[in-house]
């Protein structure tokens, strides 16, 4: 296994776009077909759909898909200390930084009589999908749990999938407990997307859907959210992946190490190593072997590898540039002074500065939320952030001094757009006020 090095300078226009390319998952088609299929089977079937998929894919008989009270119980005893203490903080972090993102209403005269605000809601009911296929993702149940409680959603649905023994990892349900999360459901998939999506006898439905999930759950959240009947979709999220910027001062072990955090996760994960060292990328690819060797998830990170790469520019400059070209969901800066080179980052899901600043701290336990656009995505959208989980209204009330100002304007302009209609909205008003004495 090694990675493959790249030389930048060396390569045309188009070899460059070729070199920062997403591998393509070959299923993709067949993915949307069989997705379809098991949305329509939740709508038609509800729970008997869901307790079959559970039955086929997670290979467990449940009785029920509601986790019930002996369950909740053992789960708190389950966890061990050091484990639920490591929660406790992380959930205390994210919540600190969720919390100082709360929306300030605007309200102001925009012109004599004419005031505009802009309101805030939150969303009614979310649905909360926590991935748990070959590992436990308690940190993902805090990245939707916490902003949706701060944001205070009256119905909160969280889905995850049973294990061989037909129940939730237990630390998963401690973190819905601590965010005040009553509603948990055995169910994982596209079909926990679809059951969100348009509710079944036992699951609610809710309005929109958040969390990470492999290729099914990706479809199924794209699928629900084209639907209007459907329900919104957080972000547009693929495979994990993460470009590192290094110069000659970082250590190739640390290096190394960001990267096979990433690779670890999928097969179809994506790690980029931007360099201006030669020396370093070469040392870098000598301790991802080394490294990778050590790992529980060798095959998976190994596997990942064969699509990654090591690109090797002239300077740090062209580094950045291929970086906002890349637009990675997770940017390591790994150079001197890596927060004077922050301005230079236009695209990126989450920045992680300095050689200290490993990329599992944003994972699990800084405060920053880890659900993050990937596959680009970066370019355009966001990451998961409290605003998520409201709406933001806009609200305008005129005075009768503000029409009598203001309304000729929305004549003149209705009038210029042809819609008489609306230009006689505003005239059988103004004309009213001929008739009548303004306070």
């Amino acid at each position: 296994m090694t990675l493959r090095v790249i030389h930048w300078s060396s390569l045309q226009p188009r070899e460059r776009a070729a070199a920062l390319q997403r591998p393509v998952p070959a299923q993709a088609v067949s993915i949307d077909a069989d997705v379809a299929s098991i949305i329509h089977d939740v709508r038609v079937h509800g729970d008997a759909a869901l307790l079959g998929f559970a039955e086929r894919y997670d290979g467990v008989k449940l009785g029920a898909l509601s986790v019930t009270d002996d369950e909740w119980e053992r789960a708190e005893s389950e966890v061990a200390p050091e484990a639920r203490e490591a929660l406790v903080v992380a959930v205390a972090n994210v919540r600190r930084f969720h919390e100082a993102q709360r929306f300030v209403p605007v309200a102001m005269e925009t012109s004599p009589g004419i005031f505009c605000e802009r309101v805030e809601r939150p969303i009614r009911a979310v649905g909360l999908y926590v991935p748990a296929g070959s590992a436990p993702l308690p940190s993902a149940a805090i990245m939707s749990a916490v902003p949706a409680q701060i944001m205070g959603c009256p119905v909160r649905v969280m889905c995850s999938p049973p294990n061989a023994n037909g129940r939730i990892h237990p630390a998963v349900l401690l973190v819905a407990r601590m965010c005040g999360i009553s509603q948990v459901y055995k169910a994982g998939g596209a079909q926990a997307v679809a059951a969100m999506a348009y509710g079944t006898a036992s699951i609610p439905k809710v309005d929109k859907v958040f969390g990470p999930g492999n290729a099914w759950v990706t479809a199924a959240k794209q699928q629900i959210s084209q639907d209007p009947n459907g329900a919104a979709l957080d972000l547009p999220a693929g495979p994990s992946e993460v470009l590192v910027i290094a110069d000659h001062t970082a250590r190739p072990d640390f290096v190394a190490s960001d990267l096979l955090a990433q690779a670890e996760h999928d097969p179809r994960s994506h790690v980029v190593l931007v360099t201006t060292s030669a020396a370093l990328a070469e040392a870098t690819e000598r301790e991802v072997r080394a490294q990778c060797a050590r790992l529980t998830r060798r095959e998976i990170a190994e596997r990942a590898l064969q699509e990654s790469r090591i690109i090797v520019v002239d300077d740090l400059r062209a580094a950045f540039e291929v970086s906002n070209a890349y637009a990675p969901e997770h940017l390591v800066i790994d150079v001197q002074n890596a927060r004077s080179w922050l301005p230079h980052v236009q695209t990126a899901g989450s920045v992680f500065l300095g050689p200290w600043t490993c990329e599992p701290l944003g994972d699990y336990c800084s405060g920053t939320n880890h659900v993050l656009p990937t596959y680009g995505y970066a370019r355009a959208y966001s990451g998961l952030s409290l605003d998520d989980f409201g709406r933001r209204m806009t609200v305008q009330e005129a005075s009768p001094a503000g029409l009598r100002t203001l309304g000729p304007t929305a004549h003149t302009l209705a009038m210029l757009e042809g819609l008489d209609g609306h230009a006689r909205a505003v005239s059988i008003r103004l004309d009213a006020l001929h008739t009548e004495t303004l306070p």
